[in-house]
């Protein structure tokens, strides 16, 4: 329980503006061969998932604080990704889980206030997807 407490934890993390690398402990605990393959791909999203909801919350309700020091998002990227994000739609989210363009990208979707339901899902599609190609990856190697 504690391995996927663990795995949960780090998906959180990985999807906020810390960062954390959940794709390793994914790897680990995969690699050892005590876990099964869909409980970890299924805790790993749903962390992944989670911690794109609190930035999606982030961008609702805390856009106010974006010009002070200590929010999660330099002003610079969030206007890079306003502007892609402007662009392409609330279909950018499931790029949601592309290094560097992700995170902002679900706080600037709060901000924009997109659909909270329609986040859920597109972004689930996509971090899903990333972990799934992983695992595959992975299970194929071994």
């Amino acid at each position: 329980m504690t391995a996927y407490a663990g795995l949960f934890a780090a998906s959180f993390l990985a999807a906020t503006v810390f960062p954390f690398q959940s794709e390793l402990v994914l790897l680990g605990l995969l690699l050892s061969g005590d876990y099964p393959w869909p409980a970890l791909l299924a805790v790993a999203t749903v962390g992944n998932v989670l911690g794109a909801v609190v930035n999606w919350a982030l961008g609702r309700f805390f856009l106010h604080f974006r010009d002070r020091r200590w929010f999660p998002v330099k002003p610079e990227t969030y206007a890079r990704v306003e502007r892609w994000y402007a662009r392409y739609g609330v279909w950018s989210l499931l790029f949601a889980w592309v290094p560097l363009v992700g995170d902002p990208l679900t706080v600037v979707a709060g901000a924009l206030r997109a659909n909270l339901v329609l986040f859920v899902v597109l972004v689930t599609v996509g971090k899903l997807g990333r972990y799934a190609v992983l695992v595959a990856a992975t299970l194929n190697w071994m």
